[in-house]
């Protein structure tokens, strides 16, 4: 199993802990409710992606240091 996959197995629940905290259906209209589920779940893989390459790159640069 590699690095990345693992991080990717640990920021996972992570993003969607902290992303349970915000109120994104105050953001979208009445009855858009699909709508709202899918930006959920694009900013989720997103913030994901983002933390796990942050992550991963950071301990690939400290050991060069």
């Amino acid at each position: 199993m590699s690095a990345k996959f693992f991080l990717y197995v640990v920021t996972t629940p992570i993003v969607l802990y902290s992303l349970d905290a915000i109120n994104i259906n105050g953001i979208f209209k009445k009855n858009k409710i699909f709508q709202a589920r899918v930006f959920y779940l694009i900013l989720a893989l997103c913030l994901i992606f983002l933390l796990t390459s942050f992550i991963y790159d950071f301990f690939l640069a400290s050991k060069f240091i």
